[in-house]
Order: C-alpha cells, then sequence, then structure tokens
C-alpha cells in the first residue's frame, strides 16, 4: 500500500484533488466584490518612479551567470579528488568570477 502512493499517476489525481479542493477553498473565502483600493498595487503612498529600476536584463544576467559559475564550480569540485588538474579547475572558476565581478 505504501508503494502505491509513490506512482506517478496515482500522486498526481491526489494532488489534483487536493488543488482543486484549495481552489475551492479560497474562491468560498474570497470576497463578493473587490473594491479599487483591494485590487490596486500598493505603492506606500508615494508616486511610482519615472524611469525604469533596472535599464535592462544584462545586470540579471551577469548576476546569474555569476551564479551559475559559483554553483556548477562547487559542484564540480566538489566530486573530484584533490589533483593538480582539481587545482587549475579552481583556478579559472576564480578568474571567470573575478572578471564577472569587475564586469
Amino acid at each position: 500500500m505504501d508503494d502505491l502512493l509513490l506512482l506517478p499517476p496515482i500522486a498526481f489525481v491526489i494532488y489534483l484533488g487536493l488543488v482543486g479542493a484549495l481552489s475551492l477553498i479560497g474562491q468560498w473565502l474570497a470576497p463578493e466584490k473587490a473594491s479599487a483600493n483591494k485590487s490596486s498595487i500598493y505603492a506606500s503612498g508615494e508616486a511610482p518612479s519615472t524611469r525604469p529600476a533596472v535599464p535592462g536584463y544584462r545586470p540579471f544576467f551577469i548576476v546569474a551567470l555569476f551564479f551559475a559559475v559559483v554553483h556548477l564550480g562547487v559542484l564540480v569540485a566538489g566530486s573530484s579528488d584533490l589533483t593538480a588538474v582539481a587545482g587549475i579547475f579552481l583556478a579559472g572558476v576564480m578568474v571567470s568570477l573575478l572578471a564577472l565581478i569587475l564586469e
């Protein structure tokens, strides 16, 4: 019986039922008619900024690439032995991270 619940089709049907029940409970708890104040975006009483917070996706991609290099570098270094090749790899990871920081 324990293994039956771990089968993907059975688990999917169980989760589908749970999601449906939560959705019905959420609809029951929701207000009948939302007011303009409840559906508007909260801006702490200040006027919205006229310029975008980030001018483009470039800063995001630099940060994303930084964390990708860190995580993959640690994964590869952690699964290797203490050899000269692993040291060269870690030095390359450090140089690439330094280049991303100085970008």
